[in-house]
């Protein structure tokens, strides 16, 4: 899986109970950081992943939730429990966080899948982990994937 990875100052959103730096010159005060984390942490990272034909991720978890919209191409997910979701381009999907949430994203396409994920990583957090397939789940089987 490749990717490219920016991130952008998240402000804070009268209202909204979304916390941040607030915004300058406008009154509105922020607390510069998300709930439970460190100061810098409450960045937002963008990321575009491509995944090209015939290929996959791997087995792999977040420790963040995430926010994917799909560019272009088909995704199939293949999540922990071994139900199967298709994703077309223009639809969005929420991935959960933390290892109970193990899923495999699969281009089964003749065109590369273009995603745009947002996530709330901190600069340097790995983007995901790479875990061994569940119990119910056969190992991939992609190239390249030792997991």
């Amino acid at each position: 899986m490749s990717g490219r990875q920016t991130t952008a100052e998240r402000r804070a959103v009268p209202g909204s109970g979304i916390p941040g730096p607030g915004i300058p010159g406008s009154g509105i005060p922020g607390s510069g950081t998300r709930p439970g984390s460190e100061a810098g942490a409450a960045d937002l990272a963008g990321r575009e992943v491509v995944i090209a034909p015939g290929a996959c991720t791997g087995w792999h978890f977040h420790r963040v939730p995430l926010i994917a919209l799909v560019k272009s191409g088909t995704l199939t997910r293949i999540l922990h429990d071994g139900s199967t979701v298709v994703h077309q381009a223009g639809t969005s999907f929420i991935e959960p966080a933390g290892p109970e949430h193990l899923h495999l994203g699969r281009n089964p396409g003749t065109e590369p899948v273009v995603l745009y994920v947002t996530s709330t990583l901190a600069e340097g957090e790995a983007f995901s982990v790479p875990a061994e397939a569940p119990p119910a789940a056969a190992p991939c089987a992609c190239p390249g994937h030792a997991w």
